[in-house]
């Protein structure tokens, strides 16, 4: 018999190498499966990312049901399991609501060679409708625009939401004291995790980390305050209310379109990504905790949709939930126009998008300037004629454009609490028309 030639070989020393890759596939960050729990998943394919955080579209093999699987890595030192667990613990305290996503399932896990990195996973719902900005994407490119009063029903739906965050009650909120019970356990998980991780790190390290702990308690001035408790569990200890119960409340601090997941009935709002909630109010009692309440902002808030008083943040004031009216009113604007009401200024003038938001610097694309400036007010009977003519080619009714500017106000205390906003779009509704070729449905 022949010897195989070198080719022969060499093909055949190609085709094992690939073989044994594609078995050894678990060491590459695309690893098609892995397991919450005991339970195993399989990864389809990748949804988005973001930071330390990727989710995946996942399946568990036998189950037909397809899941949304978040992973966010926690490297000791960097990003603690505390915060990453705080979404968790957001979850359970809003369990369970129509309105706000819910975690299935979730796990820790220490990180292979090295027990001081931790990865946190999350297992949630999967919408196929995707979220808002998506939506936004797809009228974009097909030149289309929401149905008006669907569109007004969704945005009544994020209300409700966030009317359970901002009006949020220990004993009156659904799922009531298991829903706290549940919230406290994530909460003691991700300590003890934490307290793990701090374990496993170096004993040079705990000293150095200790030592410049020091240091700075020594530098600091003997009048500053200190530093917020950005613990959701912070928020039980609020003022007391008329019964004498004490009642948290929250405000998310980063609504916008793509935290806004779509149901897939087409008419039910899923508010998602709590890890930017937050207690509320908080009084800013301090220069260093305004700093700490702006770069958290910074960090948390999307740029385009973060209020004005989280840009800069000033001592003495008070910052509560009034900041997701203002982002409320900045996602409405974005479904429909297609992006943020002040990155269309800024791009529109060349100037800066935080300058803009500062000086609430914004306009409907059929307002001049003059017009825009009544518009804040009342447009004037006399121009009521041509500007019905503007609306009707934009397609955004006066109602809508109210809502909006309700929204919009650059003073905190000028916009309305979320009661008076949904009272506000439900009897908008009421007066508006059924959609036309409602047989679209957003899809």
């Amino acid at each position: 018999m022949s010897q195989p030639s070198l080719t022969t070989q060499f093909s055949h020393y190609v085709l094992d190498t690939i073989w044994q890759l594609s078995q050894c596939c678990s060491c590459f960050p695309s690893n098609p499966s892995l397991r919450i729990n005991g339970r195993s998943f399989k990864i389809l394919r990748l949804l988005g990312e973001g930071g330390f955080s990727y989710v995946y579209l996942v399946q568990s093999p036998g189950d037909p049901t397809l899941y949304a699987l978040k992973k966010i890595r926690c490297p000791f030192g960097q990003e603690s399991v505390t915060q990453a667990l705080k979404e968790v613990e957001a979850y359970s305290l809003f369990s369970p609501h129509p309105n706000i996503i819910h975690a299935i399932d979730h796990s820790v896990e220490s990180d292979r060679g090295d027990e001081g990195n931790k990865t946190v996973y999350i297992l949630l719902p999967y919408y196929r409708r995707g979220n808002l900005q998506d939506a936004i994407n797809a009228n974009l490119v097909n030149h289309a625009k929401f149905p008006e009063r669907r569109l007004m029903i969704l945005f009544l739906g994020v209300c409700r939401a966030l009317k359970a965050m901002h009006q949020y009650r220990a004993k009156g909120s659904p799922g009531g004291a298991s829903s706290r019970k549940k919230a406290k356990k994530v909460r003691l998980e991700a300590a003890e995790a934490d307290r793990d991780a701090e374990q496993e790190a170096t004993a040079a390290n705990t000293s150095r980390r200790r030592q410049r702990d020091r240091d700075t308690v020594d530098e600091e001035d003997t009048e500053q305050e200190p530093l917020m408790d950005t613990s959701l569990a912070s928020a039980e200890n609020n003022t007391p209310d008329a019964d004498g119960q004490y009642t948290p409340s929250y405000a998310h601090r980063d609504i916008k379109p793509a935290n806004i997941m779509i149901a897939d009935s087409g008419t039910q709002p899923i508010l998602m990504d709590l890890g930017s909630l937050a207690p509320s109010p908080t009084p800013i009692t301090s220069r260093a905790l305004a700093l700490q309440v702006q770069d958290q902002a910074a960090e948390h808030s999307t740029m385009p949709y973060r209020a004005p008083e989280l840009f800069d943040v000033k001592t003495g004031t008070t910052v509560d939930t009034k900041v997701d009216i203002w982002s409320l009113g900045c996602t409405l604007y974005a479904c429909l126009i297609g992006k943020s009401p002040f990155e269309a200024r800024s791009e529109e003038t060349g100037g800066s998008l935080s300058l803009c938001v500062l000086g609430g610097d914004w306009r409907f694309p059929d307002e001049g300037p003059a017009e825009a400036k009544r518009g804040k007010q009342r447009i004037s009977d006399s121009d009521e004629a041509e500007a019905q003519a503007r609306r009707k080619e934009e397609g955004v009714s006066e109602g809508v454009k109210e809502v909006v500017r309700a929204c919009l106000r650059v003073e905190a205390a000028e916009r309305p609490d979320i009661d008076q906003l949904a009272v506000m779009v439900e009897s908008l509704i009421a007066r508006m028309p059924e959609d036309e070729g409602v047989a679209a449905d957003m899809e």
